[in-house]
């Protein structure tokens, strides 16, 4: 079974006064930065969850989510049943293996500071045994989070508003993995103009 990647990149960025998925970081769009991410961690297809503006990146598919302005909760699910979770596949060709797909590691676009690495560590969880795993930075959980096939049906239940599967999470604490990723990189949030600006100002610094 493979491991998926879903980049939820469907906001209007509504703070930040434009989409996040187009807004350019070190020579890339958020949206592009996100694939890479991914399929640099491991993550095979690697599905980009659009709403507000088309999203186009080569490389993966791109699933739309028309009930987008409600929020991330919609933008996970609509990804999770493109990959068959439930549901129809929306966006999705017969060709894509999405029945081969076992688990889904689910990122966020608007955190361009974590490393690929951090997949691959949720990636390797999985393979050791863990149906849930989620990133951790300093012992405090974040993201990207990998969610087997077998949790989908109750994500879905449960991934409503903007949220996420944050309800699931807080629902199963048994069946987290923490997996520190604190060397790996950092899960800070691009919500504002001065959020981009700072993070721009400490990824040049790093550069």
């Amino acid at each position: 079974m493979t491991v998926a990647g879903i980049l939820l990149a469907a906001g209007g960025g509504s703070r930040l006064g434009q989409p996040k998925a187009l807004v350019e970081f070190d020579g890339q769009t958020l949206a592009e930065r996100g694939v890479a991410l991914l399929a640099g961690g491991g993550a095979d297809p690697v599905l980009v969850v659009s709403g507000a503006v088309p999203v186009s990146v080569a490389n993966a598919r791109t699933v739309h989510n028309p009930d987008w302005p409600t929020g991330m909760g919609s933008s996970l699910a609509a990804g999770l049943r493109a990959l068959g979770g439930g549901g129809a596949a929306p966006g999705l060709s017969a060709d894509t293996g999405a029945a081969s797909v076992g688990a889904a590691v689910i990122a966020l676009a608007d955190q361009p500071l974590v490393g690929a690495e951090s997949v691959r560590r949720l990636i390797a969880a999985h393979r050791d045994g863990a149906s849930v795993a989620v990133a951790a930075y300093d012992g405090k959980p974040r993201n990207p989070v990998l969610i087997a096939r077998e949790h989908w049906p109750a994500v879905l239940e449960m991934a409503t508003g903007d949220t996420g599967a944050r309800p699931f999470l807080r629902a199963h604490p048994g069946l987290v993995t923490l997996v520190e990723c604190a060397d790996t990189g950092r899960p800070d949030d691009i919500d504002t103009e001065a959020d981009l600006a700072r993070v721009r100002k400490d990824r040049s610094g790093k550069s």
